[in-house]
């Protein structure tokens, strides 16, 4: 009887440690399965080296090669102003016309002035003519013939200066028409009709809009990489690019207002207009470096982070958040500085789920869009 009551005994121990031993079997098997679905599923992107401009963007002015500022070089009120700012005008146009009245009753003046004086003139040249032929008849004295030559020479002089006079009135004249003195487009106009001006007013200006140039300031710190041919790009105020074109003009000095040194490029696009303000990209050279897409980065206390599949062996991968210093933009990729290696695989598809040493499971690789660099497990 204590024989069986022994082996009952055994027995009902085997079972219970049977069924511990299966109980923990069937509970780390759905550990294991937890712990193999906790592998997020992410797509990764290979990390290349890519051609990425160095650059800056300055303010720059666009100008015209031919501008002009319109001052009178005669005092008077404004009778009328015939063109409007932004108007295109043709060379000889004209712009403004100031009041003329007293300058053309000295004009009329003069002019009178100058028939009275040439019809003295006239009758001298007869007399002269009449003494001449008297004297050598032997009727007159030579006394008599000289003054008669004297008085014709007199009023000869008189008549010229006179006619001098009234030509200079008309020149004079033609100053109280303001005219544009090329073809170009008319800025603003500071002046209103019955305005009283004089040659320091200035009534507005007249610009070419062709040949433009980009006047950009360079700082002096680079002074020794600024050279003619360098690149510039010239882009609009949400950073489009305008036009492509290189500095040709670079100054010997330096300017002393803004420190800095002005270079000029030509620029051609019918969208840029004189006085305008544009962002300038000068291009300082091309260098490799690895590229990430935007996307991908992520940033805390103002650190730029990515998330790199880290082998962690077995097969197994986790997400690293690897803090980067980020370069120029290249389309839509940043430029890195540091912090990646070429061949690194860097998580480019639901980062916002991502934590450091998170388990992830890198998918296969879709087809690189173009001009995309291409991605990889």
């Amino acid at each position: 009887m204590k024989v069986q009551a022994a082996i009952r005994i055994t027995f009902s121990a085997a079972l219970l440690a049977g069924g511990i031993a299966s109980a923990g079997c069937n509970k780390a098997q759905p550990q294991q399965q937890a712990q193999a679905m906790q592998a997020l599923p992410v797509q990764t992107m290979t990390v290349a080296e890519s051609p990425v401009q160095q650059t800056d963007e300055y303010v720059a002015t666009i100008k015209s090669r031919r501008s002009a500022t319109i001052s009178p070089q005669v005092d008077g009120n404004l009778t009328s102003i015939l063109v409007h700012s932004g108007d295109h005008v043709a060379a000889g146009q004209a712009l403004m016309q100031i009041d003329p009245v007293k300058q053309q009753a000295t004009l009329d003046a003069q002019a009178a002035t100058e028939q009275q004086k040439l019809a003295v003139y006239q009758y001298n040249q007869l007399q002269v003519d009449r003494q001449r032929k008297l004297f050598a008849s032997g009727i007159i004295s030579k006394d008599a013939l000289d003054q008669a030559e004297q008085a014709f020479a007199n009023s000869r002089a008189d008549y010229e200066s006179s006619k001098a006079s009234r030509v200079e009135q008309e020149k004079e004249l033609g100053y109280y028409r303001i005219a544009a003195p090329f073809e170009g487009i008319v800025g603003d106009i500071p002046v209103h009709v019955g305005d009283y001006v004089s040659s320091t007013t200035v009534l507005t200006t007249v610009d070419e809009n062709k040949d433009l140039e980009a006047y950009i300031y360079i700082p002096t710190e680079r002074a020794s990489q600024v050279h003619d041919g360098l690149g510039v790009e010239i882009l609009d105020n949400n950073g489009n690019p305008i036009e492509n074109t290189s500095i040709d003009f670079v100054s010997p000095e330096v300017d002393n207002s803004l420190q800095g040194i002005l270079v000029k490029a030509p620029v051609r696009s019918p969208a840029l207009r004189t006085a305008q303000l544009v962002k300038a990209r000068v291009v300082w050279g091309v260098t490799p470096r690895p590229v990430v897409p935007v996307l991908a980065v992520t940033r805390l206390g103002g650190q730029a982070f990515v998330f790199v599949a880290q082998d962690a062996g077995g097969g197994h991968f986790v997400a690293h958040q690897q803090a980067i210093s980020l370069g120029d933009t290249v389309g839509n990729n940043y430029a890195v500085l540091s912090g990646l290696s070429n061949g690194d695989k860097v998580i480019v598809s639901g980062t916002q789920f991502l934590v450091d040493k998170m388990p992830v499971m890198p998918l296969p690789s879709a087809p690189p869009a173009a001009g995309a660099p291409a991605s990889g497990r």
